[in-house]
């Protein structure tokens, strides 16, 4: 039974949108990207929020500025638009030296994420879906430098183990987990656990939610 389940698990699965092309990302890297129907300050305080009220967590720092640096791109003008980001380039650079956490604007962040610890965090991904838990030492990025814009997809729920490399033009799955020092170079279904590297599936999370023991989390509106 267990087989069967990882067996079906393994196959390719059908996401709902493909993968952006240099073209698009360059495209999203002049609009704001934070989720829509909330303002910076609404933005801040559910960030903070999810980081348990600590103003002086690292993951909340990182974040807040990300938001502050998709905001600012919804300044139509250049001029208006200058001084603000150069405050951004600044604060970006703080806290990348400080907290050791790279999150750039251009990476589509949703609601709720958590950057649980600090350092050797390098998010280069096209987007972060929401209630993603990020842990230290993860890696997201290209498996070549010739390679650049081959970026992945984690989708909402995710749990990203300490020390996970997910390289490539891969997606995490829906409330997928990968485990601690995994190696991603391929897709990973939904409400799958993944693990070693490269990473594998070995556990499939569905019989759990069936039998009421997995909470997938809802985003309060």
């Amino acid at each position: 039974m267990l087989a069967q389940e990882l067996e079906r698990a393994e196959e390719k699965p059908q996401f709902a949108e493909p993968p952006l092309s240099e073209i698009e990302l360059e495209r999203r890297s002049r609009t704001n990207q934070n989720p829509p129907g909330r303002s910076l300050w609404q933005l801040w305080g559910e960030d903070l929020i999810t980081h348990d009220g600590k103003l002086l967590e690292q993951g909340f720092w990182a974040l807040a500025v990300h938001r502050f640096g998709n905001w600012r791109m919804g300044i139509k003008s250049k001029v208006l638009r200058w001084p603000f980001s150069l405050a951004y380039k600044f604060l970006y650079r703080f806290v990348e030296w400080t907290c050791g956490i790279s999150l750039p604007y251009t990476v589509k962040v949703g609601r709720q994420v958590r950057i649980w610890h600090h350092s050797g965090m390098i998010f280069n991904a096209v987007s972060i879906g929401d209630r993603v838990q990020l842990r230290q030492n993860t890696t997201f990025g290209v498996v070549r430098t010739v390679h650049n814009f081959e970026l992945h997809v984690i989708e909402e729920g995710a749990d990203i183990g300490v020390g996970a490399a997910i390289l490539g033009p891969v997606r995490i799955g829906a409330n997928a987990v990968i485990g601690a020092n995994s190696v991603v170079l391929s897709d990973i279904p939904p409400n799958t656990v993944a693990v070693g590297a490269p990473a594998k599936v070995v556990r499939n999370l569905e019989w759990a939610r069936e039998g009421g023991h997995y909470d997938e989390g809802t985003v309060t509106r």
